[in-house]
């Protein structure tokens, strides 16, 4: 099956490393003096390196909301019961298994494969791990049928929109035909996820978005087409 997927894998930019000479045996013995006298100093003092100090303040940062001092959440959320989850096999094509640190945003798709039901979809992203064929997956599938299957966690990184794939949740659409525009029950599906992710990650009207709005991709094609009725699905959401 081979549909619209471009879901810009690993960039593959290889980092060339310099040749340095290495310090004298001496220049490091006198370190290694310098740093047993540091760390048995501030130990005596009761206090941190500032190394370890600058780790624990940005941990503290990356744990609490900036607004109100709440904690964020350290785990994946738990699924509602309307989600199935089959996960696919951790591989480099499809599920890197790259952690996703930040949520910011979720972008909508459509898979490219008209009349293909979301199993298929994903069966196609898992035999990725053998064909090599590209880089692909999403976090979310929505058959025609308005069934919802996730296929990776969302605490990990999915190749879907490019260059939001490190802050973003991804849901691939199937449809009927080449038009793009989804189903009655597709479109409920994708209204229902997209509000249980909107409260989740407390996101904004602004960060529901197309492929085409990170990418320039006509993707989900119908919804590029008609910008109205991608306007009337935001207006069915429900936000703070």
């Amino acid at each position: 099956m081979r549909g619209e997927y471009t879901g810009a894998g690993p960039s593959g930019r290889a980092r060339r490393r310099r040749r340095r000479r290495g310090p004298s045996v001496w220049g490091l013995l006198m370190g290694a003096v310098i740093l047993a006298a540091g760390v048995v100093l501030s130990s005596a003092l009761g206090e941190k390196l500032p190394e370890e100090t600058g780790r624990a303040d940005k941990l503290a940062a990356q744990t609490r909301l900036p607004e109100t001092g709440e904690p964020v959440l350290s785990l994946p959320p738990e699924l509602p019961d309307w989600v199935r989850q089959d996960l696919l096999p951790v591989n480099e094509y499809s599920r890197p298994g790259t952690a996703l640190e930040q949520v910011n945003g979720v972008v909508v798709h459509y898979v490219g494969n008209p009349g293909t039901t979301a199993e298929q979809n994903r069966s196609y992203f898992a035999n990725l791990a053998q064909t090599h064929e590209t880089w692909a997956s999403s976090h979310f599938l929505i058959g025609i049928d308005g069934t919802v299957i996730q296929c990776v966690p969302l605490d990990e990184i999915a190749y879907c929109s490019t260059i939001r794939n490190e802050d973003t949740i991804s849901i691939e659409c199937c449809h009927p035909d080449d038009g793009g525009e989804f189903t009655e029950e597709t479109m409920a599906s994708l209204v229902r996820l997209l509000d249980w992710l909107i409260s989740t990650y407390r996101l904004g009207r602004e960060d529901v978005i197309r492929h085409y709005d990170v990418a320039g991709k006509e993707c989900p094609r119908y919804y590029v087409r008609h910008p109205e009725a991608w306007e009337d699905i935001l207006d069915a959401l429900t936000f703070a």
